[in-house]
């Protein structure tokens, strides 16, 4: 599929595809010490490599005040980098700021919506607003999503294929007068998108109820990479093996073939309590020049990335370490927005 063309509606916008060539990648400087206790400065190192894996894209970060312009731009000295000092609750960019969306003749414009800290899980202070406020900074009118979302729960293919989480999105705690009719509607008119999967399943210790960008993610040439457990023990085995089901029941009912192409999931990662994390190879960033992917330090890691790398032969596949950031709860596809350029 060209990189190139613009398969949405020729009245209409649509979301394209994450490696279709970015204007810029949003994310937002660690800061809240309260969240992150002593795991902060750790964390800073895992988001600093990230941006300096990023290449090939302009750095758009979110700072809260004058030392966090400080220690960012310190952290960051020599990167293409511009500051914002915005409120925001954490670093979860994916779930808090808008989507970005392209149309024809170089239109441009994001989609704002309703966010309630998952399902009322984490309400943070600055992250209910974020979304109009960077559609505001980013200088793109903008369309409201008429639902309460989050950027996890969707994954697109810019073609007209979108794969979402039923887990989350038709969870009662998020938009409890709209069925799975409801939803298909408004993000297939808001996305540009013509089919929809629904998948059903989370990782275990996931507090999103089930993003989709922990369980399956388009690549290029209509390829779906999933994560399948390495064994048993693996406390998402079954889980995987759901989905796994799901993606192929979907496969083989669609007229074009869709490859599924499958990764190692990390196996079991746990926190200081032995309380199952939700480790993802799948929560990779896609820049312009990398694919960045977040290792655990299990012995899947070296796999995972290169399985992942077959699917991208236009750029670099590179694993760093995300073990703190997944503390809080997510790793480098969760704490990153990408902003395409005009096409």
């Amino acid at each position: 599929m060209s990189t190139k063309a613009n398969p949405f509606p020729a009245n209409g916008l649509g979301m394209p595809a994450e490696w279709v060539a970015h204007r810029a990648c949003w994310l937002a400087w660690p800061s809240h010490a309260e969240l992150w206790e002593t795991d902060l400065p750790a964390v800073r190192r895992e988001f600093a490599a990230l941006c300096r894996a990023i290449g090939g894209e302009a750095l758009e970060v979110l700072v809260l005040d004058d030392a966090g312009r400080a220690e960012a731009g310190l952290a960051l000295e020599g990167l293409d980098v511009r500051f914002h000092q915005v409120p925001f609750g954490d670093i979860w960019l994916r779930d808090t700021a808008p989507l970005f969306l392209v149309g024809p003749a170089g239109r441009r414009a994001t989609l704002v919506f309703e966010f309630n800290g998952w399902g009322g899980k984490y309400l943070l202070e600055g992250d209910r607003l974020l979304g109009g406020r960077l559609a505001a900074l980013a200088g793109r009118d903008h369309q409201r999503a008429g639902m309460v979302f989050e950027g996890g729960a969707v994954e697109v293919d810019g073609g007209g294929l979108g794969i979402a989480s039923r887990t989350c999105l038709l969870s009662p705690a998020r938009n409890p007068d709209l069925d799975e009719e409801a939803v298909t509607a408004l993000l297939s008119a808001a996305l540009g998108l013509s089919e929809v999967l629904w998948l059903d399943g989370m990782l275990a210790g996931d507090h999103t109820d089930g993003h989709v960008d922990t369980l399956a993610r388009f690549a290029p040439g209509r390829r779906v990479l999933l994560a399948r457990a390495g064994s048993t023990d693996d406390p998402n085995s079954e889980v995987l093996d759901s989905v796994a089901g799901q993606l192929r029941g979907w496969a083989a009912a669609m007229a074009e073939p869709l490859e599924l192409v499958e990764v190692p999931s990390p196996g079991s990662v746990v926190d200081e309590n032995g309380l199952p994390l939700p480790a993802s190879y799948l929560n990779f960033y896609i820049s312009n020049s990398r694919v960045v992917v977040p290792v655990f330090g299990t012995p899947y890691d070296d796999a995972a990335v290169c399985v992942i790398a077959s699917c991208f032969n236009d750029r670099a596949t590179v694993g760093l370490p995300a073990a703190n950031i997944l503390k809080g709860g997510g790793a480098f596809h969760c704490i990153t927005m990408q902003e395409p350029a005009p096409q």
